[in-house]
């Protein structure tokens, strides 16, 4: 189990890492749209990071639940957002500032709050 557990958090991590790419690389045009890195970050991220829970659930790991609950809440409205703007030719920049914002805040609450297991 272990070693799934760290596949599933390699896998979560690049897709982050994936996401917020997408994001930077389109920072200095003048026009921004989803393009396929952020696509495929947001869902890979998010994907792994529910079976991630599942696998530490199904061996009994104390999971924080409500750190849980927020990274899956900030991870569904940024996955919704991206799947709804993938077909658009542009996003509106206060969009692409909040996918930015929320996609690092879903990193910072992996970071500094409290284990999700132990």
């Amino acid at each position: 189990m272990e070693t799934l557990r760290l596949v599933l958090l390699f896998l979560h991590i690049l897709g982050f890492a994936a996401l917020i790419g997408g994001l930077l690389v389109q920072g200095r045009e003048a026009e921004k749209k989803v393009n396929g890195p952020m696509r495929d970050g947001a869902g890979t991220a998010f994907l792994a990071g529910l079976l991630l829970v599942g696998v530490l659930e199904a061996d009994d790991a104390d999971v924080n639940h409500a750190k849980i609950g927020v990274k899956f809440a900030i991870g569904l409205v940024v996955l919704v957002l991206v799947m709804i703007n993938t077909r658009k030719p542009k996003i509106p920049d206060g969009l692409y500032w909040a996918l930015l914002a929320l996609s690092i805040a879903n990193v910072a609450v992996a970071v500094f709050w409290a284990p999700a297991h132990t």
